[in-house]
């Protein structure tokens, strides 16, 4: 019987990978990849090793989650090394958890090699700490993509205005908002939505809570982080920020001119 490794590939720049992610890939015989895992962490994977991309996007036909464990125990149980490369951190909304289920049911040797996941890649282009003991001491991280059929969550009753909440998956902005406004957070509370964040095409987009249903919808994969913290972002070129906001009147210097198109 092989080893499988659930390794974190981070969010896409491959500078953010650990050392030991590098490592492993050069252990590997066989390795099986989430659609987010960049062409630049791809890329280090040695040539020997077999890549399979098992790859599911919203919207979009793919393999089923019991296809892929059980292609993960079929090339285990030929005693091959097995990376399964997860974007981000394996052990945050990559449904690792079906999967070490699986394997670990069925004897397989199993290791973890955590990565660097998008809320803690957005917090450091934005120069935020996601806690603070001023503004911030509870960090709540959820995702607004529920599986069919599942019943609408109570995370709200967790938000006071003391909370950094941060959304992988936002959706519909205008939901979320909802949401935390039903959870008692101020239609003036910042927000920050960062899309594809550490790639060459990360995007971001400052608001407000009442604001943010008219944001853009920013290319996948995003994050929204909601809370006092976002106020204290650093400005960048990059940011784009609706003039008419509060937030644009009341905390951020305006974009350059040449603020790049939605």
């Amino acid at each position: 019987m092989g080893k499988v490794y659930f390794v974190g590939a981070g969010p896409g720049d491959p500078d953010l990978l650990t050392l030991g992610a590098v490592r492993t890939l050069a252990l590997a015989d066989v390795v099986l990849h989430d659609a987010l895992v960049s062409r630049e962490v791809l890329a280090l994977i040695p040539s020997h090793a077999r890549i399979v991309n098992v790859g599911k996007r919203c919207g979009r036909k793919g393999i089923a989650q019991d296809e892929i464990n059980t292609m993960l125990l079929q090339v285990a149980s030929k005693g091959d090394v097995v990376v399964r490369l997860k974007s981000g951190d394996p052990l945050i909304f990559g449904r690792a958890g079906e999967e070490l289920d699986f394997l670990q049911a069925a004897g397989v040797e199993i290791e973890i090699v955590p990565g660097v996941t998008a809320a803690l890649a957005a917090a450091a282009k934005l120069q935020v700490s996601l806690t603070n003991r001023r503004c911030a001491d509870q960090l709540l991280v959820i995702s607004a993509h529920r599986k069919d059929g599942k019943t609408e969550s109570d995370w709200h009753r967790l938000v006071t205005s003391r909370t950094t909440v941060v959304v992988y998956m936002p959706g519909d902005y205008g939901l979320v908002a909802e949401d935390l406004r039903r959870a008692g957070l101020s239609s003036s509370t910042p927000c920050a939505i960062i899309s594809k964040v550490s790639s060459p095409e990360e995007r971001s987009y400052r608001t407000t809570l009442g604001w943010l249903d008219r944001a853009p919808l920013l290319p996948a994969p995003c994050i929204l982080i909601v809370g006092e913290i976002v106020a204290t972002a650093a400005s960048s070129e990059s940011d784009f920020l609706d003039s008419s906001s509060p937030l644009f009147q009341s905390n951020f210097v305006q974009p350059a001119e040449s603020s790049p198109e939605l």
